[in-house]
This record gives C-alpha cells, sequence and structure tokens, in this order.
C-alpha cells in the first residue's frame, strides 16, 4: 500500500512539473493582415481629379496595409510588422509634412504592462504605460477561422484625437452651407477629417488556444484573438504557429524617450493644432516679406 502511495505521488509530482514547463516554455507565432479603407469622398475638394485620388488611394496602400506577426507565450507577446522590401517610388504616405509610424509593441498581461515605439516627427518615443482593460461582452455566437472554432465578443472604447486609423471624414453639412464656406481657403487635409469620440469593436477569439494576447492593443479575452474588426480597420489572423522549433526571446522595446500614452497623445495634438494654426495664419494673408 505504501509502495502505491509513492507511486501515485511520484506521478501527481511529474504531471505538476511538467505542466510548469509547458507553461515556462509554451510559445506561438500568430500571422496578421491588417487593413484599413480609406473614404477618398470629398477629400481634397474639386481641384483633386477622380484619376489623381485613385493614385492617392495606390500610394496609401502601403501605410493602411500591412502584416504583422505576434509572437506570444503565457504572459507576454511581442507585436511587429513583418519585414519586407518597398516598392520603387513606395513609402509611407504623410499628411502634409506629418510623419508618424509605430514601432514594436510589447504586452505583459502579468505585470499589466504596455511597451510601445513611436517615431513622430523624426523622434523617436517609448510609450511605457498599463495595459489599456477593454470591457468586453462576450457573446455565444461562433464561427471558423480555419481550423480553430471562434468566439465573438464586442467592447465600446474612447478614443482621442490622435487614433488616426478611425478617422473618418468631416460631415460639412448640407450643399448650402458648404457653398458659404470661406472661398479664400485652401484644402487642408487634417480639415477634411474627424475623429469618432467612441468606437465599437467586435473580436473573434479561440478557446483552443488559451492565452489572453491578441494584435495591435486587443488583449483580455480567454482565448488568442484571431480577427478584429474597429471602425474601418480589420485585422485578420492567416497562420497560426504553437511551439516552434525555435524559439525566440521576447524583447521589451527599449528605444526612444520614455512618455506614457498621455504624454505622447499631448504631443501630437499640440504639433497637430500648430500646423493647423500655421496653415489658418497663411490663409488669412499674414505679413509677408
Amino acid at each position: 500500500m505504501k509502495s502505491n502511495s509513492i507511486k501515485l505521488i511520484i506521478s501527481c509530482l511529474a504531471i505538476i512539473i511538467s505542466a510548469f514547463s509547458f507553461a515556462q516554455e509554451f510559445q506561438g507565432k500568430a500571422y496578421y493582415f491588417s487593413k484599413t479603407t480609406i473614404d477618398m469622398g470629398n477629400f481634397g475638394g474639386r481641384e483633386m481629379s477622380p484619376d489623381m485620388k485613385k493614385r492617392i488611394e495606390e500610394r496609401m496602400k502601403s501605410m493602411f496595409e500591412k502584416t504583422f506577426i505576434l509572437t506570444f507565450n503565457k504572459e507576454e507577446s511581442i507585436y511587429k510588422e513583418e519585414e519586407k522590401l518597398e516598392a520603387p517610388g513606395g513609402g509611407g504616405m504623410r499628411f502634409g509634412a506629418m510623419s508618424m509610424g509605430g514601432g514594436d509593441q510589447y504586452k505583459n498581461v502579468k505585470e499589466n504592462k504596455l511597451l510601445i515605439e513611436q517615431e513622430f516627427f523624426g523622434k523617436q518615443f517609448l510609450v511605457n504605460d498599463e495595459l489599456k482593460k477593454l470591457e468586453w461582452v462576450m457573446t455565444a455566437e461562433t464561427k471558423q477561422i480555419g481550423k480553430y472554432l471562434a468566439m465573438k465578443a464586442t467592447a465600446v472604447v474612447k478614443l482621442d484625437d490622435t487614433d488616426f486609423m478611425s478617422a473618418r471624414r468631416r460631415d460639412r453639412g448640407n450643399e448650402d452651407n458648404a457653398k458659404a464656406k470661406d472661398s479664400t481657403q485652401t484644402n487642408n487635409p487634417m480639415d477634411e477629417i474627424e475623429i469618432p469620440k467612441t468606437q465599437i469593436v467586435t473580436a473573434w477569439y479561440t478557446p483552443q488556444i488559451p492565452i489572453n494576447q491578441g494584435p495591435d492593443e486587443y488583449w483580455g479575452l480567454p482565448g488568442l484573438i484571431l480577427e478584429v474588426s474597429a471602425g474601418r480597420t480589420t485585422i485578420l489572423c492567416s497562420k497560426i504557429v504553437l511551439n516552434p522549433g525555435e524559439k525566440e526571446d521576447i524583447k521589451r522595446p527599449s528605444k526612444g524617450k520614455e512618455v506614457t500614452q498621455a504624454e505622447y497623445s499631448k504631443i501630437v495634438k499640440e504639433k497637430i493644432d500648430e500646423m493647423r494654426n500655421m496653415r489658418g495664419r497663411g490663409r488669412s494673408g499674414g505679413v509677408r516679406h
């Protein structure tokens, strides 16, 4: 009897050690395609021809259609844009003289830590903040994504003035109001768009991969998030590799001046307001020497 008890204890210890080892060593990679549609509509006014709008749309694809890789384990993840060669004459699109871009994004759900490398006007920033908690509402709706059964969840998120991927064309009112617009104004792309205060996010996650990670800023569901729809942006997982032969270190981003998300948003907003004011002074006929 004593011998059987010892064997049972040893077996239980072996299971516990094995589970602990799995939790420590488990890793996966998820490949995502992100696409944001744009509404050129009245963008640029009558001065911009349909052909010109079409050319701008083609150039903006490099900015609004990208592929990313999410490398994850039980606690951490790093979300990186997949490296690829740019087409000749390609490159990111700019709003006037404004240039900005996001880099690696690190999430640690155990420490509630978020780190993002951001480039803005040639300056490098490191956003160091807490993970933004999303109040997910889970439903019983399901669908198949590849070989995984996915379940639906929704959340309402607050946006600030720097969420340009959620921008929409500004409602200028009826045609009479549009005609009343000052004819001396020149077209400023930033005046053509507005950012809503809130946005509904729909996510599809799979309990078959029981980690609460996901692409971009999304996390907090009882399974890996495979698909996200938020405004004009859709992020869709195209491939998953679990426990690859070669493990990859999940390194925390470290480049740039350290700021909180609120501080970074303030920097961006102040610069945009400065650009708008400069354009306004130019339209009003400032003193020229």
